[in-house]
């Protein structure tokens, strides 16, 4: 199995913001389906919490990372600019040496990383890829701020993209991005002001109405063309992964590809939406407990800062040390 997750220890309930600020576990419940979450001890990065990740994975599978030349890092809550949150956990995982790079798609990041790797393969590049998606959200977005603390945690899930047998792994991908929705959702670097004069503050900040009527179009419209381009139809689809935001907009959106949520792998309500890594995360946790099986149809679809999306499809193998990566291009697709 070509995975590994990390979350922290720390479990910060509802009933722990219940006790601090004007809200109740209930009402955070009844909103987003999310009843707890996982926070980072201060001191702890986002190289640790990839670095946790790729351990799981090599406890899994101790050769897991052979031949592996490559390593992406998606993240919103890098270490530093540089040197890359990617190469510092190559430098701990013994992969020191390795080509590495971070990439910001917000949480649309881990997909996004999941089709660079595949290009790299595909364009001969890199051999075997490894993919990261890790945050410690919590580290930018303010803890007294009732309408974004509850919502996210900190964690991470890793990958090994390589080749895999034909008619396995990914399929096709659709990705997306439209700067004129970033005041709805953003985290400040440098610039006091967004495009257009919008102005950003030092923490993580969100326009909750216009995200959920944002991301519900997006995953659902990505979800169709990515089916679409792959040929396929919504009854084809054994499991929807989605990004874990909002049970609400889960819901809303495989709604508008017609799947429902019994085919909808979902576990926001352990974990809160951390970020890129939150379809690692469930993908992960659907193989473990046996929903996802060899030879399954999947649907990746995620939503993000930027603001971003992604859709993918793959055919889950599950017999080798790869997610995987087409073998050669598709005539079809080229």
């Amino acid at each position: 199995m070509a995975m590994g997750m990390y979350v922290p220890p720390k479990v910060v309930t509802n009933a722990d913001f219940e006790a601090r600020m004007d809200t109740t576990a209930e009402w955070i419940e009844s909103r987003t389906g999310i009843r707890e979450r996982r926070h980072a001890e201060p001191g702890v990065y986002t190289s640790d919490i990839g670095v946790g990740a790729v351990r799981d994975l090599l406890r899994r599978d101790p050769d897991a990372l052979k031949d592996v030349d490559t390593v992406i890092c998606a993240t919103a809550t890098p270490d530093a600019l540089f040197p890359s949150t990617a190469a510092l956990v190559a430098g701990q995982v013994g992969l020191a040496g390795a080509g590495a790079f971070d990439l910001l798609a917000a949480c649309s990041g881990f997909v996004y990383g999941l089709s660079m790797a595949q290009g790299l393969i595909l364009a001969g590049t890199a051999r075997r890829v490894l993919v990261i998606g890790a945050e410690v959200l919590t580290t930018i977005v303010d803890q007294e701020d009732r309408n974004t603390a509850i919502l996210f945690g900190d964690g991470g899930g890793c990958a090994v993209v390589g080749e895999v047998p034909e008619g396995y792994g990914f399929q096709d991908f659709v990705l997306g991005a439209d700067s004129a929705g970033g005041p709805a959702l953003y985290q400040r670097c440098i610039a006091p002001t967004l495009p257009g004069g919008t102005p950003m503050g030092e923490k993580a900040g969100m326009n909750g109405r216009e995200v959920f009527k944002f991301a519900v179009r997006v995953l659902g419209d990505s979800g169709n063309q990515v089916l679409k381009k792959s040929g396929l139809t919504p009854a084809d689809v054994d499991w929807v992964i989605p990004h874990q935001a909002n049970l609400r907009i889960i819901e809303a959106a495989v709604q508008r590809f017609g799947i429902p949520m019994s085919k909808t792998v979902v576990n926001l309500d352990r974990y809160g939406n951390t970020s890129s890594a939150t379809v690692a995360l469930a993908l992960r946790e659907a193989v473990d407990d046996g929903r996802v099986q060899d030879g399954q149809q999947l649907l990746l679809v995620a939503f993000g800062g930027g603001l971003s999306w992604v859709a993918a499809t793959m055919k889950w193998w599950g017999g080798g040390r790869s997610l995987g990566a087409l073998a050669a291009p598709q005539e079809a697709h080229a």
